[in-house]
């Protein structure tokens, strides 16, 4: 299935020390330019974000983890203040400044402001977090968080899992930002939360809602290199004049010819030019019953066609991927009693993938991750909070490849939180019971300590599990139903400094150490099967930054880490030793301008050396009026040709132009 990107043990080459990339080198002075923009004074008649859009620095987002108002995303700057709300980091509201684990949000105005074209490409604007993709636009893509693989990292849409059960991953590029609200990403161990796969951390998506205000319709229209035209369309808002009512809808469609995602003087390949072409709509629907309780629904669905190249094929071949992403949940939030509310939700994720052969059908794969969920939140004294809950998930698999049984997981699982004076803990543990391979245990244990109001230090201690996928345990010849979960144990401490004038800056040293990995050993000649025999430790620094220099919003992220295989001593695959990223916008007038700077050391590919690489993107955009704007992007402004994959090509530079109107 080529859904992922498969890493075996044997892609990997021995560790010894090596000085810093020349774009690490380089990095003092890129980063004292893009100060430098940031800090220089504003054009007369420039706005500040709060006389430009007074909501866009503000969030809604209830403690049942769904999100309310959207933020703005116009022209104006939003500047990070101690007070966005996240949700992941917890299972319920918190301040992002006041989550343990590291934690980083996408807000509206974020992803606005960003040059990527999809998930992936924002999210490796995240600390900790690697992007790698087998070619152009809806090329299949990988994370690697904190070294994890795609596997071992959860991605949620509302709440839902949406990683394929014959792989464990998700479908990344299949996740258009033109359905996103706002992203937020966890690193690090917590199935204590969340169960199976949250090992690398967290990715959950929040789709559009409604806001509260009379029905707004928007559009905006795209048009760029390789011939990509974008349009998308949505309305939102409410139904009725108290605001009980609201929901939002949003239309999007993406076709672009791309480019030969292979090299053909490398493999022979057909080198033609590889297009995708995506549709997606996201709706959402919320009602009042009254103060203390609402019920609503969410869906999400995302239909791709993409072209890939297959280097074992014959240059003439035309092979083709043909993906669904699909969310649906109906959910009920209620307070039964001052210190005890209550969520229930019903919900589905599918994930699906037919790959074809010059037309001809040649696999299918058809996950769903049916899960139904209760939890419960108790406030018992002030500023201490108990959670206990339960979950219980039905996986399916639909497939010409192989069969395989239903799979059922019971979970239940408790969560505290509390404050004593200056210090701050955290606690969880979760119990999931799997149908096949048994059960599992997982907990998270944080502490913080904050020295005055500014400055902070936070510690934890994890362990996370990943249940075998369905091929692990089931693929003809390669699948061992006998095979165990993957297990990791974790370590962390960081320095946090936060305050409105500089923002959040976060520095966190973090340890993981895996066993139980599962691989593919060689029984007979030719004959793989999945054995538990792997060992990794991953050690690293991170450090993050999501604030302001003056009037102008700055992120910025950087990533020291050494991924090892213990058993053979070499570095895992497609794994950078050191990266990092820069971006800063400002307003000026009726203007907002924005540069950025993705930067990455060498990685090993299946003993392949690639290069480190550095990439600067331009944007800019303009109010023409209150509604209409005009906006314009330069990818890889400098033209690098580097790799992120062996073999694959990575796109050149780009222009993109962009029109759009939003009712007032």
């Amino acid at each position: 299935m080529l859904t992922s990107v498969f890493v075996h043990p044997a892609y990997l080459r021995p560790v010894f020390p090596r000085p810093l990339c020349p774009h690490f080198r380089r990095a003092p002075l890129a980063a004292l330019a893009m100060i430098a923009f940031a800090s220089a004074p504003l054009a007369a008649g420039a706005q500040t974000a709060d006389e430009a859009n007074p909501s866009a620095t503000s969030t809604d987002r209830s403690d049942n983890g769904s999100t309310g108002s959207a933020a703005g995303t116009s022209a104006s700057t939003n500047p990070a203040t101690l007070s966005p709300i996240v949700v992941t980091a917890d299972r319920r509201a918190q301040r992002l400044a006041d989550a343990i684990p590291q934690t980083t949000l996408f807000d509206a105005q974020d992803i606005a402001d960003n040059s990527a074209r999809d998930l992936p490409g924002l999210l490796q604007f995240a600390p900790g977090a690697q992007i790698v993709r087998n070619g152009g636009p809806g090329s299949t893509s990988s994370l690697f968080l904190r070294g994890a693989s795609s596997t071992q990292s959860l991605v949620l849409i509302d709440g839902v899992r949406v990683d394929s059960v014959s792989q464990g991953n998700a479908q990344l590029e299949q996740i258009p930002l033109d359905q996103i609200d706002h992203v937020e990403v966890v690193n690090g161990n917590v199935s204590a939360l969340y169960g199976s796969g949250a090992i690398g951390g967290v990715v959950q998506v929040f789709t559009k809602d409604g806001g509260n205000h009379p029905p707004r319709f928007h559009f905006d229209v795209e048009y760029g290199s390789y011939h990509t035209q974008r349009q998308a369309a949505g309305v939102d808002g409410a139904l009725d004049k108290d605001g009980r009512t609201t929901f939002s809808v949003t239309l999007a469609r993406a076709k672009t010819d791309g480019f030969s995602s292979i090299d053909p003087a490398l493999a022979p390949v057909n080198p033609n030019a590889n297009g995708y072409f995506n549709e997606s709509v996201s709706a959402s629907l919320r009602h009042k019953l009254n103060d203390q309780w609402d019920i609503g629904l969410r869906y999400f669905q995302s239909n791709g066609n993409d072209s890939f190249d297959n280097p074992f094929g014959l240059p003439t071949d035309l092979n083709n991927l043909h993906s669904k992403v699909q969310t649906a949940s109906a959910y009920a939030n209620g307070k039964l009693t001052d210190g005890w509310t209550t969520r229930f939700v019903v919900a589905t994720g599918n994930d699906r993938s037919n790959t074809s052969l010059n037309g001809d059908y040649l696999y299918r794969y058809d996950s769903d991750n049916r899960q139904y969920t209760w939890q419960n939140d108790f406030t018992f004294a002030r500023d201490q909070k108990l959670q206990l809950g339960y979950e219980h998930l039905d996986q399916t698999l639909d497939s010409n490849q192989y069969s395989a049984p239903a799979r059922h997981v019971n979970s239940v699982f408790a969560g505290y939180t509390g404050r004593f004076g200056n210090s701050q803990v955290q606690a969880n543990l979760r119990r999931d019971q799997y149908s096949d391979f048994g059960g599992a245990n997982s907990y998270y244990l944080g502490y913080g300590y904050d020295f005055n109001e500014h400055w902070k230090v936070t510690a934890s201690w994890s362990d996370a599990f990943r249940a075998p996928s369905f091929n692990d345990l089931y693929y003809p010849y390669s699948g061992n139903p006998l095979i165990q979960p993957e297990h990791s144990h974790s370590v962390e401490a960081a320095l946090q400094y936060a305050s409105d004038a500089l923002g959040l800056l976060k520095l966190t040293a973090f340890q993981t150490r895996y066993t139980n990995l599962i691989d593919y050993v060689q029984t007979t000649p030719g004959i793989y099967v999945a054995e538990n025999v792997g060992h990794a430790k991953v050690q690293g620094i991170e450090g993050s930054w999501q604030g302001h220099v003056g009037k102008t919003d700055v992120r910025a992220a950087v990533t020291f880490q050494n991924p090892v295989d213990e058993d053979t001593h070499t570095d895992l695959n497609r794994r950078a030793r050191h990266f990092a990223s820069f971006a800063a916008n400002r307003n000026l007038g009726s203007w907002r301008a924005g540069g950025e700077w993705l930067v990455s050391g060498e990685r090993d590919d299946g003993g392949t050396a690639l290069g480190g690489y550095g990439i600067v993107n331009l944007s800019a955009r303009y109010n023409i009026t209150k509604a209409w704007y005009v906006a314009a992007q330069i990818q890889n402004l400098f033209d690098k040709d580097y790799e992120l994959a062996y073999t694959y090509n990575t796109p050149r530079r780009g222009a993109y132009l962009t029109l759009g109107w939003q009712q007032q």
